[in-house]
């Protein structure tokens, strides 16, 4: 009887164990995380903070210090709010390479002499006829903005909606509308390269960019409109300005490279020559609006042109106000580049 007992005990513990064996397994192969992307298709329910699975991913700013008080559950019309958004400024300071106005944090590890981008001359120039010039999409076009300026998010608060008038899409729309009546003819492709999947966006929009390439080959400039994400447990960040007495997203233009493991990028110089002109208009006209150059060992697309600038607009914790205003900015600053 004893004996029988004991080999129960024993035979019991070790289907216990089998069990939690299969349950680990399943939870770090099997199970989807949220967040990973995980290889699912990427349905319309954006939570707030989620950013998927893409691996091109751009460089968060460096957080404030957080305040150690926790956040208070506010009741609101949206619910009870998730979490506290805090603005912040990022200033020049953060740079590691400046020169002649222009300031970039360098993630490379690449010997630059700004000097010799600012005064290289670009191997084209920019027509004013009706020859398209100018191609603006977005690799991420679901990614959007608060509805409105405030220190709290509740779960009705999502970071991606298909709608086109709430997302990047609308602050590429704008920037094309400013080039055209400019005289810059720019076209604008409105695709949502991350729905309903946000795995291999980059790929998907790289097919775009070639198609565009292919049928209007007097194009000379891509620009990928994204908005940054920054957050820190519960706490969101806004990055934001004041210009001419009026809140404005920071702005932050990312440059990839041949570095690292980038290879088959030999035009990138080409393509940072533009970038710093921007960058140098932007800080000229618009102190403070942007937010260092990004030099990364990346690509994001870039390669395929020698005019391609992937270009940040605020955070998810800005109001969609403010990135409309800085999209406003930021055309201006375009047009000055482009038409010089």
């Amino acid at each position: 009887m004893n004996n029988t007992s004991t080999i129960v005990k024993i035979t019991a513990a070790f289907l216990s164990l089998i069990s939690f064996f299969i349950y680990g397994v399943y939870t770090l192969f099997i199970k989807e995380q949220p967040g990973s992307g995980g290889g699912f298709e990427y349905v319309n329910v954006f939570a707030p903070g989620v950013s998927g699975g893409e691996t091109e991913n751009t460089q968060s700013a460096a957080l404030p210090e957080e305040n150690t008080e926790s956040t208070k559950a506010v009741a609101t019309a949206g619910g009870e709010a998730l979490g506290k958004v805090i603005k912040n400024t990022i200033k020049n300071s953060s740079a590691n390479l400046s020169a002649n106005g222009v300031h970039i944090k360098n993630s490379t590890g690449l010997n630059i002499d700004l000097n010799e981008f600012l005064s290289g001359k670009l191997g084209y120039t920019i027509k004013k006829d009706s020859t398209p010039q100018v191609l603006i999409l977005h690799t991420h076009a679901t990614e959007c903005f608060l509805s409105e300026d405030r220190d709290y998010y509740t779960a009705a608060d999502n970071s991606r909606t298909t709608d086109n008038s709430l997302n990047v899409t609308a602050l590429g729309a704008i920037v094309a509308e400013k080039l055209n009546n400019a005289g810059i003819n720019t076209l604008h492709d409105s695709t949502q390269h991350d729905y309903p999947s946000y795995n291999q966006s980059y790929s998907r929009a790289a097919k775009t960019i070639k198609a565009y390439l292919k049928k209007y080959p007097g194009i000379k400039v891509v620009i990928d409109i994204h908005r940054d994400s920054v957050q820190n447990g519960t706490t969101k960040t806004k990055l934001t300005t004041d210009i001419d007495g009026k809140p404005a997203a920071q702005v932050m233009l990312v440059m990839g490279s041949q570095s690292g493991n980038v290879k088959n990028f030999p035009n990138w110089k080409e393509n940072l020559k533009l970038a710093v002109r921007l960058q140098k208009n932007l800080e000229s006209t618009y102190p403070t609006l942007a937010r260092p150059l990004s030099l990364m060992s990346r690509s994001y697309n870039e390669p395929l042109t020698t005019g391609s600038m992937l270009i940040e607009i605020g955070t998810d914790a800005n109001s969609f106000g403010e990135a409309v205003y800085s999209a406003q900015l930021l055309s201006n600053s375009l047009i000055k580049t482009l038409g010089s």
